[in-house]
């Protein structure tokens, strides 16, 4: 089995928030933070400054990355304010168009779940800003140690209904002295509604900044023993990434002529 087939399947087994819900396409998801910033931690805001701030990341409007996968590379595209998406391949294409999921698959070459998949990576890669969404309650966690380091911890639990997984639950641990984002625990309750004590953890310790924000241009998963963090598992890397204040026409999140709105099984 490759390393391309093992990232997948990994991929398969492990998911972030996600948020179906109907949106306005004319407002931000978040409303403009106050002066006091009140509704997050200290330590959140500062994880939040380190990468260019809540205000600079809400100014902007549309964001775009490439997963070089060997086979069939990946363009991903976000509009910020609304959430709708759309991923394009050479063989398929998908989106989320604001109300329901789509897919574009005249070959049906695509075995996966458009449900699961179409934001996916999104929320991977917009660590640590998705991570100030409505809905978060926030705690403490206990420090997170690594090759002889320690990184402190904030736990982030979600509101109940909010997203399609709200009894998932996410760790972020960050560097003690820059306040950068550095590792990434959750655990996946996709649509089974129950909890689980499962978590999988994600280094965050590459960084480039596009118009100010701080963002990834790599992901390793770490192979683990519940907080015993072991060896890097596969890594992901991103692309042609782009940020822009400008937002592309609704018309591109649609579901094209001969695309297909996709039925979300709940179990």
């Amino acid at each position: 089995m490759n390393k391309l087939t093992i990232l997948l399947l990994f991929l398969v087994v492990s998911a972030c928030k996600q948020n179906s819900k109907p949106v306005n396409t004319e407002e931000p998801v978040q409303k403009e933070m106050s002066e006091s910033k009140p509704q997050y931690p200290d330590a959140m805001v500062q994880v939040f400054e380190a990468h260019g701030g809540l205000k600079e990341w809400r100014a902007q409007r549309t964001l775009s990355f490439v997963l070089p996968k060997p086979n069939l590379p990946e363009t991903h595209t976000v509009d910020l304010w609304s959430r709708m998406d759309r991923i394009d391949t050479e063989q398929f294409s998908m989106g989320f168009d604001g109300k329901k999921e789509w897919l574009l698959d005249t070959d049906k070459t695509y075995k996966g779940d458009v449900g699961f998949y179409h934001n996916l990576m999104f929320y991977f890669y917009a660590m640590p800003f998705v991570l100030a969404d409505d809905g978060i309650i926030y705690s403490e966690s206990e420090d997170l140690e690594y090759d002889g380091k320690s990184y402190p911890g904030i736990k982030i639990a979600y509101q109940s209904g909010i997203g399609a997984s709200s009894k998932d639950e996410y760790y972020i641990h960050f560097d003690v002295e820059t306040h950068q984002m550095a590792w990434l625990g959750y655990t996946v309750t996709y649509r089974s509604g129950k909890s689980s004590d499962n978590v999988r953890w994600i280094n965050y310790n590459d960084w480039q900044e596009i118009n100010g924000v701080i963002l990834p241009k790599s992901i390793t998963w770490h192979k683990y023993e519940g907080r015993k963090i072991m060896e890097p598992a596969s890594t992901m890397n991103f692309k042609e990434v782009r940020l822009s204040e400008e937002p592309k026409p609704k018309e591109f999140y649609e579901k094209p002529n001969n695309g297909e709105y996709v039925t979300i099984k709940e179990n």
